[in-house]
């Protein structure tokens, strides 16, 4: 394969993206879990030892140290920070909060929008014209020399691809990707509270039929017994 073909491209991802792209955050701190600050959405890539709270990020003053930002129950990271550090191009970059971001990993669609004429190499999800993947993680797996864009292949199948230079990794990332998936989706189903079952009174209530009004003797007023 020449200059710049797919095994280039694995070869070319830097250390720490993967474990990037594997990591939970916007969780707690276990151990600044006292701290006002203890939400865990920064990231080291000299340390790659895991999701930091601010507190954490004051032991890697002098590190390449990234925030990890969301959107929709979705990681992003803002295009300015991490193009200093990685190629993004061919990546959909998107407004949010008047800055561009990329989104970590995939977000699958059932179908592409009426009207999409392009869509991710990885996932189907609709794109504009000038890109080839929805997020950072997508454009590992269309990258690899073990992706094909024509064949349909499973979720685990594109962690394994995904893994391809670092396949003891693996299980460890399919596992993790569906642990987040299981509570994004718990997540939005809690926003909406169901509707509480009509008790026996409320029934009784409901099905109590109404009296013969009888008027008053000092006037006009209705009173329903």
């Amino acid at each position: 394969m020449g200059a710049g073909g797919p095994v280039e491209q694995v070869n070319k991802w830097p250390l720490w993206l993967k474990p990037l792209l594997r990591e939970n955050f916007f969780v707690q701190c276990k151990l600044h879990a006292d701290s006002h600050k203890s939400e865990c959405n920064m990231y080291c890539l000299d340390c790659v030892n895991g999701a930091l709270c601010s507190v954490c990020l004051h032991h890697h003053q002098d590190h390449r140290a990234i925030q990890i930002r969301r959107s929709s129950y979705h990681d992003v990271i803002r295009v300015s920070e991490i193009q200093k550090f990685l190629d993004i191009s061919s990546v959909q970059t998107y407004v949010i909060n008047s800055a561009k971001v990329v989104f970590l990993n995939e977000r699958p669609q059932p179908r592409p929008g009426k009207g999409v004429t392009n869509t991710c190499e990885v996932c189907d999800r609709g794109l504009l014209d000038s890109f080839r993947f929805c997020s950072l993680g997508c454009k590992i797996v269309g990258t690899s020399v073990n992706f094909q864009r024509n064949m349909k292949i499973s979720p685990e199948k594109k962690h394994l691809i995904m893994a391809v230079s670092d396949s003891d990794d693996s299980n460890n990332s399919a596992s993790r990707l569906r642990q987040r998936s299981n509570h994004t989706n718990t997540r939005i189903h809690s926003f909406s509270p169901s509707t509480p079952p009509q008790n026996a009174t409320s029934f009784q209530t409901a099905k109590r039929r109404k009296g013969i009004p009888h008027r008053s003797p000092m006037g006009g007023l209705i009173i329903e017994c």
